[in-house]
């Protein structure tokens, strides 16, 4: 048999599932009244007669409800205006959601023509009559009601009323207001009724429209789809087996072999092996992924997923801990569970040892999450605490220094969210004293920098001075062809100030560094603490001026400890070899803030405040070229008179010294503008 596919009622064609007859009701062409649709909501609502002579018909009955609906009263508005109930409604609902199964079949002379069906329906009785006789029930209550004295409705007059002005919508109460029930009925109510005309089944007008159940052309362009040749319909009827992919052993859900691996894109590749070995050295990893990985490529993806502690790369908290996760032990949300385990991974760039008791005292987790969180990158030794499981890795940072400074940056923008989440005090910020010198970097303070510059100036002096001596003698000795005047060479030791950054190279003999392998001994030869190139420093400025403009431009009040922790985001989102990697110093950076036209504000802080000397050094843009610069000035000096004003006060003297009349909400928009920093930190 040939199947053609008709595309002429395409979204238009329905099918309407009648209730069973009942023996009063005949569904022929004269029972259909009217007929109307909602095309949005396919809803369909149709009004059938009955046939009040048939003789199970009861008359009595019908004649009730025609009364209880309307009453005695016969007019326009009536629902039955025979006062007898001689039709019924018919309300339809969606029988299916989804029709694209469903078709229309037509078969003649050998052919068998579909019509995909656009919505199956189903009527059933709608009772809104009864509603309207409730309707009419009160009203008639209400009128008999109706008959008190007029000293009663005199006092009924007389109500006191409350007002009530409503409150500005927010975002969540709108999207609550609009998935409700009663939102979703009145926007199906707001929808208007098209109202149809019924053809009967012998009437011209069906017989052309069922014409249309036909494929109006058999070509090969109209239907496509159909045309099989029999090899296909064949492998359509009996798809081929599937025996080999059932015979593969099923391997547990957190196992995935190398060779599958290995099929998947590197950064995938790298974040499925960090998360299940959670501590590996870059050669380690190189090996793991083969040959054919570019060096590269596999850095840039690593440090999507893991950071650097001790020159190995550990996976972050947050690709072990995703978000909407708990903890299996105590239910802790994965949040607080990764900020616990960032502060065993800044532990252990601070020191190999790591006592057990230290860390649950500072997270205030439990017993268990803590030693999960040490199981991942150490190792339990007897008596002395847990020691970092991987060896210090000095060929890592030997050659990738740009990727060690970036991660040293990271690590201080994760410390001082540390101090800030657990009030970290010195004890936990210092790296304990080892008995004996350990051959990997550790942290030595600015006093001692400073020792190791000055032990190093006095070294090079004698050296430099000999060296001096041994060329001048060999070019006296030497017979040479013309007269070369050597100039006399001076070399002038100035006293070096604590306030100037320093040179921090080490000793011969001190094997210090910076965290996370940044070696002061062996270091790379890139200037560090501010000591830049002259053929540089023009650039290294040029690159610090917009960094702060732009800074001042976004928050016009920013304390030093604020604009460090931003320039060190800054720093770890630049490319390695960037310029601003030379090394910028605190001087260096405060004194770019005064050459952009910004002012330090000496706020008169308690002396009882629990702030850093960095966050009670407060700088502002004096003028930014906006509205805001008058209120901001009158603002500045309020605030270098007192740390802590009322907000009738700031009102009061801006209204004087701008001469406007600011209300409340436009004084909190000055202050949310232009002090939201400062602020906060007066809160605090």
């Amino acid at each position: 048999i040939d199947v053609f596919l008709a595309r002429s009622l395409l979204e238009k064609l329905y099918l309407f599932q009648y209730p069973i007859r009942p023996a009063s009701m005949t569904y022929d062409d004269v029972t259909h009244l009217s007929a109307k649709i909602k095309p949005k909501q396919q809803k369909v609502e149709l009004e059938m007669a009955i046939d009040t002579l048939n003789p199970n018909y009861c008359r009595s009955k019908g004649e009730q409800i025609a009364l209880n609906v309307d009453g005695t009263c016969t007019d326009e508005t009536s629902t039955y205006s025979s006062k007898l109930m001689d039709k019924q409604t018919f309300c339809s609902s969606q029988a299916a959601s989804n029709v694209s199964r469903y078709a229309a079949a037509v078969y003649r002379k050998g052919e068998l023509h579909l019509t995909p069906l656009h919505g199956i329906l189903q009527l059933r009785p709608s009772f809104t009559y009864l509603d309207k006789a409730d309707a009419k029930h009160r009203e008639r209550e209400a009128a008999n009601e109706g008959g008190d004295s007029s000293q009663d409705e005199a006092e009924d007059d007389v109500k006191q009323i409350t007002v009530r002005f409503s409150r500005p919508e927010t975002e969540q109460a709108r999207q609550r207001r609009v998935q409700s029930y009663e939102f979703l009925q009145k926007r199906q109510a707001e929808e208007h009724w098209v109202h149809l005309h019924y053809y009967g089944l012998k009437d011209s007008r069906s017989e052309h429209e069922r014409q249309y159940l036909f494929s109006q052309g058999h070509g090969l362009a109209e239907n496509t789809e159909l045309i099989k040749s029999p090899s296909e319909y064949l492998m359509m009827l009996m798809p081929p087996s599937v025996e080999e992919e059932n015979d593969k052993p099923v391997a547990p859900s957190n196992v995935l072999s190398m060779a599958q691996l290995r099929t998947l894109p590197l950064a995938d590749q790298i974040k499925i092996l960090m998360k299940n070995v959670k501590a590996l050295p870059f050669s380690a990893l190189l090996g793991l992924l083969g040959g054919g990985a570019d060096p590269a490529a596999v850095l840039r993806c690593v440090q999507q997923v893991a950071l650097l502690v001790q020159g190995n790369w550990v996976v972050k908290s947050d690709v072990l801990y995703p978000k909407d996760t708990s903890s299996p032990h105590s239910g802790v949300p994965a949040e607080v569970l990764c900020r616990g385990r960032d502060f065993v991974m800044w532990k252990f760039t601070q020191d190999r040892w790591v006592v057990r008791k230290e860390v649950a005292a500072v997270t205030k987790l439990c017993p268990e999450d803590v030693k999960d969180f040490l199981e991942h990158m150490s190792v339990a030794r007897i008596n002395k605490g847990w020691e970092f499981m991987l060896p210090y890795d000095e060929d890592f940072v030997k050659k990738h220094p740009d990727i060690v400074q970036r991660q040293h940056m990271l690590w201080m923008g994760i410390q001082a969210k540390l101090e800030k989440v657990y009030n970290l005090l010195k004890e936990h910020l210092a790296p304990k004293k080892q008995e004996t010198q350990s051959a990997h970097p550790l942290l030595v303070s600015g006093e001692q920098r400073v020792n190791m510059a000055k032990a190093k100036v006095k070294q090079n002096y004698g050296q430099l001075e000999k060296e001096f001596q041994r060329q001048k003698a060999e070019m006296k000795s030497s017979d040479t062809s013309a007269k070369t005047d050597v100039p006399n060479i001076c070399i002038k030791e100035e006293p070096v100030r604590a306030e100037e950054p320093m040179d921090t190279s080490a000793c011969e003999g001190l094997n210090n560094g910076l965290v996370n392998g940044l070696c002061v001994a062996e270091g790379p030869p890139e200037p560090l603490n501010g000591h830049v190139p002259g053929g540089c420093m023009d650039r290294v400025a040029q690159e610090l001026k917009a960094f702060v403009s732009s800074t001042f431009r976004k928050q016009f009040v920013l304390t030093l400890s604020e604009l460090k922790r931003l320039f060190n985001l800054h720093l770890a989102s630049l490319p390695p070899g960037h310029t601003l990697f030379s090394g910028i110093s605190d001087k260096m950076l405060q004194d770019m803030v005064l050459d952009t036209g910004c002012k330090q504000i000496l706020v008169p802080f308690p002396p009882q405040t629990a702030a850093s000397p960095d966050e009670l050094k407060v700088y502002a843009l004096w003028e930014a070229g906006d509205t805001y610069d008058q209120h901001r000035r009158v603002l500045l000096e309020i605030f270098s008179r007192n740390y802590r004003v009322r907000r009738n006060v700031i009102q009061t003297q801006l209204s004087q010294e701008c001469g406007e009349d600011l209300n409340k909400q436009e004084v909190d928009r000055v202050l949310k503008v232009s002090f939201c920093s400062l602020v906060g930190l007066i809160q605090s």
